[in-house]
């Protein structure tokens, strides 16, 4: 169903009186599960990975990073505890898989499974309607061609199904499931071939753009459908080997979601006050999202959100990792740091995260997140 809230500021008296900057403007969408970091290596590095050292993950930050990836095949599974202080039943579940075809193309497939617990449903007047597990999942394909040894071209496409009432009925219209499909689109670079201070260092860029395809609906009276997070991550990282043993990398990530802003309207019509109808065709709500906030520049400005992390290994073995995340308090107010270690032996790895929530509670906070990963064989790295 829509997650959508909206704050406003309306002189009392002077509807059309809009100034931003005094009560929060969350921008939301549903499936807000597609956007949650899965793994717990992004985890403990302020979730981010759009340009982080590829993974089998990569499916889910940046498809385009599997045409670096050094195995020939690796599988990784994840698993979060969701609200785990207050609901002992809710959880995420990741699965990701990749295998290179030959020394330019990698193919990679992922599936996320979001379950809500038990849940018992009611009618208007109490009565017992039963107990139902609502659920969501996506599933995923997609490859990375290497364009030359430095860039690298990403795409996938997605299946979302979500099942949160269970074909209930919710204002006296009968609800079913939401379905949908779309796609992300990624450019990976990295380049192995500079030194800083006489020492190997790895530059890395990354950018994509997820989630692009239909709306979804729950119910055939649903006048507007619902927005899918369509979002924008460009990010980038540096790695320096420190010496034979000791490596470190520094990395810099910014996101923003492509949807409308919620506009202003009149508490008494509904009527827009100021900013944008959100009921757009995908192509022009992505477009016009960098400048259809009621609040003008500084509205679109505070929608951008930032993480900065970084990741120590000794011997490409042992690794502990950090990062900070913040969101505008006006925008939703997600701010908190990241802890997390892992570890790798033979084909196996084992890692896990811990989040420390600042301010507003996050539904992670004091969870760990787990992932295991099993690598297979060494590949080929193309040539010009």
């Amino acid at each position: 169903m829509p997650l959508i809230t909206q704050a406003q500021d309306i002189e009392e008296g002077d509807p059309s009186g809009f100034v931003y900057g005094i009560v929060p403007r969350t921008v939301t969408t549903s499936v807000p599960f597609l956007a949650i970091g899965p793994d717990a290596r992004a985890g403990g590095m302020g979730d981010q990975g759009v340009a982080t050292a590829p993974d089998a993950n990569a499916m889910h930050w940046n498809v385009a990073k599997l045409g670096f990836v050094e195995d020939n095949m690796s599988l990784s599974v994840s698993y979060t505890p969701w609200l785990r202080n207050l609901v002992p039943d809710i959880n995420l579940a990741y699965v990701s898989f990749y295998r290179k075809m030959n020394d330019r193309f990698t193919l990679g497939a992922s599936l996320k499974y979001f379950s809500l617990g038990d849940i018992t449903f009611t009618d208007n007047e109490g009565n017992f309607q039963g107990n139902y597990t609502p659920n969501e999942f996506s599933v995923d394909a997609g490859g990375s061609l290497l364009l030359s040894k430095k860039w690298a071209l990403g795409a996938a496409f997605r299946f979302v199904y979500s099942n949160l009432t269970l074909g209930q009925q919710v204002g006296g219209v009968a609800t079913g499931p939401g379905i949908a499909g779309c796609g992300d689109f990624g450019f990976y670079f990295q380049d192995e071939e500079q030194k800083i201070l006489k020492r190997d260092v790895i530059w890395r860029f990354g950018v994509t753009m997820q989630n692009i395809g239909s709306k979804i609906r729950y119910n055939s009276a649903q006048t507007a459908a619902d927005w899918l997070p369509v979002n924008l991550r460009v990010g980038g990282s540096n790695t320096i080997q420190i010496d034979k043993y000791n490596s470190f990398m520094l990395s810099l990530e910014m996101s923003k979601l492509m949807v409308p802003t919620p506009p202003v309207r009149d508490p008494q019509t509904g009527e827009i006050l100021e900013g944008q109808d959100p009921d757009r065709p995908v192509l022009t709500g992505m477009i016009s999202s960098f400048w259809d906030a009621p609040g003008g520049f500084s509205e679109e400005w505070d929608e951008f959100v930032w993480s900065v992390a970084g990741e120590y290994w000794y011997n490409k073995t042992l690794a502990v990792r950090s990062g900070f995340f913040y969101e505008n308090p006006l925008k939703g107010n997600r701010r908190y740091i990241t802890l997390g270690a892992g570890v790798r032996y033979n084909v196996f790895g084992l890692d896990f995260s811990y989040l420390f929530a600042l301010g507003q509670t996050n539904p992670l906070a004091n969870t760990l997140r787990f992932t295991l990963t099993f690598d297979f064989g060494k590949g080929a790295k193309a040539e010009e």
